[in-house]
């Protein structure tokens, strides 16, 4: 019986070491750059980009009404001189109208971008959020700290910096590799 507790002391220890390493590599503090994210994933990039296209476009329109009722206030600035006082009074009405539609439009697409921004940024953090919950679970995880440079995360040791890793394999997700 003696020479059969040896061996299996062994053992006992054996497995003791190696499942305390597999757990504590299992259960490692890491953390990832969330604004590094953000920043490196290539669909970010692109809905950016889709984005600025259509805000130039909504704010060249503004712009272009902006022109438009600049020059018509500047022909009533020059022919007001040979106006009766009922035409002057009608135009400024007409102007002061048109400047107030301006205004709200204006207002309705900045207000528009606005949500547009909101709403595209909120997708692209989605993606990033989902993926890396997924890289958590697939690679044994308890928790991926996200720094963001706000304090949440004041140091972190490079070894435990997830973020180019995770950057690396989203982009290859996304492009479908």
């Amino acid at each position: 019986m003696n020479k059969l507790a040896l061996p299996i002391a062994i053992i006992a220890l054996l497995v003791a070491i190696s499942s305390f390493f597999y757990l504590q590599s299992s259960s490692e503090l890491v953390y990832v750059d969330v604004n590094k994210l953000l920043d490196g994933y290539k669909r970010t990039k692109i809905v950016k980009a889709e984005f600025d296209k259509k805000a130039k476009t909504m704010k060249a329109n503004v712009d272009s009404l902006l022109t438009n009722w600049q020059k018509e206030l500047q022909t009533y600035e020059k022919e007001r001189s040979g106006m009766s006082s009922k035409e002057l009074k009608l135009k400024q009405e007409v102007l002061s109208n048109k400047q107030q539609q301006l205004t709200n439009y204006q207002q309705a697409i900045q207000k528009q971008l606005e949500e547009e921004d909101k709403k595209v940024t909120q997708t692209v953090i989605n993606d990033v959020n989902d993926f890396v919950k997924e890289y958590g679970k697939k690679h044994r995880y308890k928790v991926i700290f996200g720094a963001t440079g706000s304090g949440t995360i004041m140091y972190g040791e490079e070894a435990a910096d997830l973020t180019d890793v995770v950057l690396q394999q989203l982009n290859a997700e996304f492009e479908g590799e």
